[in-house]
């Protein structure tokens, strides 16, 4: 019994309304304005809903959970909603942020910390992240295509400007 069972980890394939909305959040345009409308959002309704509510999983249909990190810097901890691809019996995460030149922050907070919480719809766990390399980053990256194409767009928008950070997230012992 993987971490994806634990936590309840399912999603429906998107529908032709959640394609277009992925389809226009793939594109540049999509790209530049996601972050600065969605996200925020998105943030007000995990509020208001206590975390089992997701935008991009309504609206786009995109398997999304809430990721709790510590702070690299502050030490304090920090949550986001994140797209997780199931992996075997893990979650994998992609740091595309978008298609943007900038790292995500959550990445970086993995990578000084890679204990962390993962959520979907209310229940908890316990994880570690650690980088996944070689076939196995290039077997996770072809099946985030397959969830959303936007995954394999801002790979190559992204090409030699910043890698994208792929982790692997496995229960704590």
């Amino acid at each position: 019994m993987g971490l994806a069972h634990e936590l309840g980890y399912a999603y429906p394939k998107a529908n032709a309304f959640q394609r277009l909305v992925q389809a226009f959040a793939a594109s540049r345009l999509g790209a530049r304005a996601t972050p600065r409308t969605l996200v925020p959002l998105d943030r007000l309704t995990a509020r208001f809903t206590r975390g089992r509510v997701s935008l991009p999983a309504v609206l786009a249909g995109l398997p999304v959970v809430e990721l709790g990190t510590v702070g690299r810097r502050s030490g304090l901890p920090r949550t986001t909603h994140v797209i997780a691809i199931p992996f075997g019996e893990n979650l994998a995460l992609l740091g595309t942020n978008f298609g943007q030149p900038s790292t995500p922050a959550w990445v970086l907070n993995l990578e000084a910390h890679p204990a962390a919480t993962v959520s979907h719809r209310g229940t908890v766990r316990e994880v570690v992240a650690r980088p996944a390399g070689g076939d196995e980053r290039a077997a996770i990256m072809s099946r985030a295509a397959e969830v959303f194409a936007g995954a394999a767009r801002y790979d190559d928008r992204l090409r030699g400007h910043r890698s994208v950070r792929v982790f692997v997230l496995a229960a704590a012992s």
